[in-house]
């Protein structure tokens, strides 16, 4: 019998037998493999919490007006999806119009919050069941799942030395330890967590510890005085958990994340323990997927570009040998980030102070190729983009060149970092955002659309984007000799190999080139915007209309004499990006039209719209926002025929 096909909803799941929940947890492994190979996503993360999740909803009446679930990152809520109604529409994962990559409000009331950073999970929860009371509602057992990275991050500190001081909350967080993030979780944190996973003696000594301090007996003044001392002082010595016992919760663990049952059995008592309650899992990125578990870093998060065949055992303790997917050949095109990586490496070989930082992303970020590079000249703080950029300030101040990669959506975390121990000390550091832009499939909260808008303002920074890898090179050698804050951004896209036609010039601060001529109109493009800008012009060419094409290459500072010769010689000037349009590249290229004059041109800007922008495909994305070279073009033509703004 298959038990996962009668499961909609987790009332569903609580019918099955205990006996028979190991081979549902089997099922639900290979749907998982078998779905997200297809549609892409993240898969490792899942499937370590195969087991955790069944017994969270077998325990707990986890739903609307019930008990509470929050997911830390929540790119491991899959198996939630699956038992809370959304196993039927898992094909759609990611997909434009499709299931969210993570618990989003939007799509389930089973979900909490629409969230994908990490650190925020404990905050996230006591505050809902704070909310909850405030509002006369009984609150229930709230719970918060997070990672062993993640518990890492500063904010996550905050909110546990918050929740401890509130004896009466009933929250339990729960702690997924399985030794990495994206990559291998870093810090001195994970060290403590490898202890406590090596002590195999304290799970036995546990329960006897207390009879045998209390066995001890008093005798004579001397022994009286200093033996409840000692006592004190062998239970903190031996207790894996002192650390969030010191906070205020009470602590359990380490248990097996993937022995279902005793899972169930500890969550069942903790359902009844009142209070702040800490409870440690041990589990295995990619657990029961032979591929997975011996790569879990590359199976993070799959592409979904073709299936892969598999074989899983309904017992999750067995796991399927697969064989890895065959490496594509080479094309015109490569991805920034792992262009990105070698680049820097390559150029660290001359520049014996370059250092790199990365926040727990140096396989997204290309910084991996760095790291094996450069092992004494790189960092991974972890989760903690605020100490990576402060981190960054010190080194610069310190005498070497610091250059911090860091997704554009993260480094919002560490925009009061970038003012305060950047800018102000005018300190070089270079800042590279990767993830600039509509990033697909992981939607709302990983779109980098406001960079250029929260950098612009800040003095002492410069702002440029290539539009190819020739010129992502270019540009990174050029913000190293450059002074001040220096940021760069790219997609999470391929770039061409080779430079755009036109797009070979030296850069120089400021200064952006004319790609190609038109008396028609001026596409003034910045970034990832440049390409699909020469495709609109070549479409517009084959409706009899000329376009001149720009490269802005700064956003900061915007080359004046480039947007204004635009502007005299054109009766329409078109800026596009892939930014928000309110503060983006296309508001300073009107701030400079605005202060150089009255001018005869229009001005249109083409962008983000002020919105949050959804999950799926990129290029069906930008064609909806009008930013395909088809979508750039059929605007280009109408705003010249329209005459008007």
């Amino acid at each position: 019998m298959k038990f996962l096909p009668t499961i909609e909803f987790p009332e569903d799941l609580k019918r099955i037998p205990r006996a028979d929940l190991e081979t549902l947890c089997g099922e639900i492994r290979s749907f998982l493999i078998d779905s997200v190979t297809r549609t892409g996503g993240h898969l490792s993360s899942n499937l370590g919490v195969v087991e955790l999740t069944v017994a969270l909803h077998y325990v707990f009446d986890i739903g609307p007006g019930t008990d509470s679930l929050v997911f830390d990152v929540s790119h491991q809520a899959y198996v939630h999806k699956i038992l809370t109604g959304r196993r039927s529409r898992f094909h759609t994962l990611r997909k434009t119009d499709g299931l969210c990559g993570f618990t989003s409000q939007y799509e389930s009331d089973y979900d909490l919050f629409h969230v994908s950073h990490a650190g925020t999970a404990v905050s996230s929860a006591l505050g809902y069941r704070l909310g909850r009371q405030h509002a006369g509602q009984e609150p229930g057992k709230t719970v918060a799942l997070v990672g062993d990275a993640g518990i890492g991050a500063g904010m996550a500190f905050e909110a546990l030395n918050h929740a401890g001081d509130l004896p009466d909350e009933d929250l339990l967080v729960v702690l997924n330890d399985n030794q990495m993030s994206i990559s291998e979780s870093v810090g001195a944190l994970v060290r403590y967590f490898d202890r406590v996973r090596a002590s195999d003696k304290w799970l036995e000594l546990k329960g006897d510890i207390h009879k045998s301090l209390e066995a001890i007996p008093v005798v004579g003044t001397p022994l009286a005085k200093w033996l409840p001392r000692v006592k004190e002082a062998i239970q903190h010595y031996m207790n894996p958990g002192l650390i969030f016992e010191e906070l205020g919760f009470r602590y359990f663990g380490p248990v097996d994340g993937h022995d279902v049952n005793r899972m169930i059995t500890t969550l069942r008592n903790l359902k009844e323990t009142k209070g702040p309650v800490f409870l440690h899992v041990l589990t295995n990125k990619g657990h029961g997927y032979e591929p997975a578990q011996r790569d879990p870093s590359l199976y993070h998060g799959v592409s979904g570009k073709k299936s892969v065949k598999k074989t899983v055992t309904a017992k999750a303790s067995e796991p399927a040998m697969v064989r890895p997917p065959r490496p594509q050949p080479a094309s015109e095109t490569k991805d920034c980030y792992a262009h990105f990586g070698p680049t820097l490496a390559k150029m660290a070989n001359d520049r014996p102070h370059l250092v790199a930082i990365t926040a727990a992303m140096p396989g997204g970020t290309g910084l991996a190729a760095f790291a094996t590079a450069h092992p004494d000249r790189y960092y991974d703080v972890g989760i903690c983009e605020q100490h990576a950029v402060t981190l960054a300030g010190g080194l610069a101040r310190g005498g070497a060149l610091p250059v911090a990669a860091i997704y554009s959506t993260f480094l919002q975390r560490g925009y009061d970092q970038v003012v305060h121990d950047l800018a102000l000390q005018s300190a070089h550091v270079v800042l590279c955002m990767d993830r600039a832009g509509v990033v697909g499939g992981d939607g709302m909260t990983a779109n980098g659309a406001f960079d250029i808008a929260y950098l612009r303002t800040i003095p002492r920074t410069t702002l440029l984007a290539p539009a190819d890898l020739a010129e992502l090179e270019a540009m990174v050698e050029f913000a190293l000799g450059h002074e001040g804050v220096v940021a760069l951004r790219w997609p999470k896209a391929p770039f061409r190999m080779t430079s755009l036609l036109g797009n070979d010039a030296p850069i120089a601060l400021g200064q952006g080139i004319k790609l190609q001529g038109g008396q028609d109109l001026a596409l003034v493009a910045y970034g990832a915007m440049v390409e699909p800008s020469l495709e609109a012009a070549a479409l517009l060419a084959e409706r009899g209309i000329e376009a001149s094409v720009y490269n802005a290459r700064f956003a900061k500072p915007i080359d004046r004499e480039l947007v204004g010769a635009a502007a005299r010689e054109h009766a329409l000037v078109v800026t596009i990006e892939d930014h928000a349009l309110n503060g983006g590249f296309g508001s300073a290229v009107a701030e400079a039209l605005c202060e150089l004059g009255p001018l005869a041109s229009r001005l249109v800007r083409l962008g983000l719209p002020d919105r949050f922008i959804e999950h799926g495909n990129r290029s069906e994305l930008l064609a909806r926002l009008g930013l395909s070279p088809e979508a750039i073009a059929d605007r280009a033509e109408a705003e010249l025929r329209a005459g008007v703004c």
